[in-house]
């Protein structure tokens, strides 16, 4: 009796089972069924289109094709917005591909512009070629590396981060500074890039001219890294001019050539500025005995041994007071030529230093000097040429008329 409960009970667990099963199956058919269907693939299909999907890059479409190879975007269709026979061309705006051909067919892409279709062509236009001398992102993590070229240009990598486009010269050269026109000063810091056939030994040379073609100055250029190469290689070096007289000039670049030919040769020069002078030219009285002697060559310890060099001083309110300051330096002005041609100086003397400089409205001058050690005293040659050294140095300003020294003991033999 038992035994026949127990096989009733499976048996009726089982019939439940497969009417489940059935049922669940049916209903997920019709589910199936209301999901595919929307009322504009029905519309396309009643009025004797066919219906396409295509993928864009927000997702896909829905496109319905007519048998005279025109076709519309399904919605469009269905809200009478387009109409079978219009458009005849293949629609894949956005897609992400700017379709720039014109459809020369039925079917084929359809023209695409920044003005019809911005979302895939205007991306081109924003991921264009960089300019001269700006930067390149190639670091992902500090922004967008779309930017790849620098189309008639130079990539030079500066960093790990980014590239500059650079604009060669047809000599294979490129001049970070100075730049063309740029004003210059002395000394002058020059960098660039030129390429490793200007090098030999690692070197070549730059030129300073004034507008006259008087040269200024000349350097070596130093390459900063592997110059056996035929790619651009890093270059800098420092130049060192005086004697300016006028305010335009040139620089010239010459690359080595160590077989002399002139066929081998490189040139570029460049037109640059000079800075208006910071500094002005005086002259420094010292001493020759040499010039200073009388028929029998006996020292006259007169004016006619002083000697004039000349130097220069930055521009100031006090032009007269650093100028007899820089002399009392004494021998640090004094070259190497100067000193050969017989030119001394018993300056500077220990202790003596100039307090203070006035010149008055009838011209005279008054120097007030500190002499602590006494140093300005003992022997009438040797303080009459002290003594002179200064007062002509000051008489080359044109409003000193006379030079009066304070204390009146300095100067004493």
């Amino acid at each position: 009796m038992n035994k026949k409960i127990l096989v009733l009970i499976i048996l009726f667990f089982v019939i439940l089972g497969i009417i489940f099963y059935f049922t669940r199956k049916n209903f997920q058919k019709e589910i199936s069924k209301t999901e595919i269907s929307n009322p504009a693939a029905v519309f396309c299909k009643e009025k004797g289109g066919k219906s396409e999907i295509r993928n864009f890059l927000d997702g896909q479409k829905g496109f319905c094709l007519f048998d005279d190879g025109s076709e519309c975007e399904e919605w469009d269709f269905y809200s009478g917005k387009c109409k079978k026979g219009e458009k005849i061309c293949k629609d894949l705006c956005g897609d992400g591909i700017c379709q720039e051909i014109v459809c020369q067919a039925v079917g084929c892409p359809c023209a695409e512009t920044k003005e019809n279709c911005p979302k895939d062509c205007q991306k081109e236009a924003e991921v264009s070629c960089a300019k001269e001398e700006e930067k390149v992102n190639r670091n992902p993590l500090i922004g967008s590396t779309d930017q790849k070229c620098c189309q008639g240009l130079v990539e030079w990598r500066e960093s790990k981060s980014y590239s500059v486009c650079l604009k060669p010269t047809k000599e294979g050269i490129i001049i970070d500074f100075p730049k063309e026109n740029e004003k210059i000063k002395s000394p002058l810091k020059i960098r660039g890039k030129a390429k490793g056939n200007w090098f030999f030994e690692a070197e070549f040379t730059a030129e300073l001219y004034d507008q006259n073609d008087n040269l200024l100055g000349k350097t070596i250029l130093t390459a900063k890294d592997n110059w056996m190469t035929e790619n651009f290689v890093a270059f800098e070096g420092i130049l060192e001019f005086s004697g300016l007289k006028t305010n335009f000039g040139k620089m010239r670049f010459l690359s080595s050539n160590p077989s002399g030919l002139p066929e081998h040769q490189k040139i570029f020069e460049m037109p640059v500025q000079f800075e208006a002078a910071s500094s002005r030219k005086v002259l420094l009285y010292y001493y020759n005995s040499e010039k200073d002697k009388d028929e029998k060559g006996n020292i006259k310890c007169s004016r006619e041994g002083l000697v004039p060099i000349e130097r220069e001083i930055p521009l100031s309110q006090t032009p007269i007071k650093d100028t007899i300051e820089l002399l009392l330096k004494g021998k640090e002005n004094l070259t190497e030529k100067d000193i050969l041609q017989g030119i001394t100086t018993e300056f500077p003397l220990d202790g003596f230093k100039l307090k203070s400089a006035n010149l008055k409205e009838d011209g005279t001058l008054i120097l007030e000097f500190e002499d602590a050690q006494n140093k300005t005293t003992g022997g009438a040659c040797r303080v009459g040429i002290l003594w002179f050294q200064i007062e002509q140095t000051a008489k080359q300003f044109p409003q000193v008329k006379k030079v009066q020294f304070l204390p009146e003991t300095l100067f004493q033999p």
